[in-house]
């Protein structure tokens, strides 16, 4: 009897409620002193997936932009992973950098490099010194991302849909807390696109929260999830 009461106190406890990984508050951001948005607030938690939608020019890469320490926000309170955005240094944004990772629109590969070397000027870059250690890293995110036979190929030697999960690949590389991608998709045919949504959404569903802007709803619709939506300067947010 006695132990089924404490099997009932252990079902009925809560769940711990994930930590915010970004908090944005009354922000204002401004992009060459012309202001983008004003007085933004929203709060993305760990392990969520979260579209940042919107046309165009509305502020979807500004916010991004803000979160990579490019732009300087103002207002009461804008923080990622525990570094305050509003009071970042310029010493500090490295650091920050090691523990997000971007994938972008254009890949920004080396092209004189071949895939691993990508990787491993990344590892050298944030500090890693035991090369094979470095090796083991760039061979598991190459297999995470479906890459694991092409470490020695050029990225002129790649299709667009390889290429964009080399640049997931090398976002892996430092087991980020969030990942950010911008427009990741852009550059691609829907079926390539497709297959990068899905890596995307099974990384997410290893623990590590993503934020990603794009504007190609039909994948939206196919793999849904909460949404931002970014609409005359306003935030219109799904999840509220």
């Amino acid at each position: 009897m006695e132990e089924k009461q404490d099997n009932t106190v252990e079902a009925g406890r809560e769940q711990p409620i994930p930590a915010p990984v970004i908090t944005f508050k009354g922000v204002n951001i401004s992009h060459r002193k012309l202001r983008v948005l004003t007085d933004i607030s929203f709060t993305i938690k760990q392990g969520e997936f979260v579209y940042l939608i919107g046309k165009t020019g509305t502020g979807k890469s500004s916010i991004l932009e803000t979160l990579i320490g490019e732009l300087k926000p103002e207002g009461e309170e804008a923080s990622m992973i525990g570094y305050d955005l509003l009071n970042l240094k310029k010493k500090q944004i490295p650091e920050m950098r090691k523990k997000i990772g971007v994938v972008f629109q254009d890949y920004q590969l080396l092209q004189d490099r071949t895939v691993i070397d990508n990787l491993m000027f990344v590892l050298r870059a944030t500090r890693w010194k035991d090369k094979h250690a470095m090796l083991n890293r760039c061979e598991e995110v190459l297999g995470m991302v479906g890459l694991e036979t092409k470490d020695f190929k050029l990225p002129s030697q790649l299709s667009g849909g390889e290429q964009q999960r080399v640049c997931i690949a090398r976002a892996l590389l430092n087991s980020p807390d969030l990942i950010l991608a911008d427009e990741p998709t852009g550059n691609l045919d829907p079926i390539t696109a497709e297959e990068i949504f899905q890596v995307f959404h099974h990384i997410n569903q290893t623990g590590t929260t993503v934020l990603m802007a794009t504007h190609n709803f039909s994948l939206i619709d196919k793999f849904p999830s909460r949404a931002i939506c970014i609409e005359d300067g306003k935030l219109i947010d799904s999840h509220v």
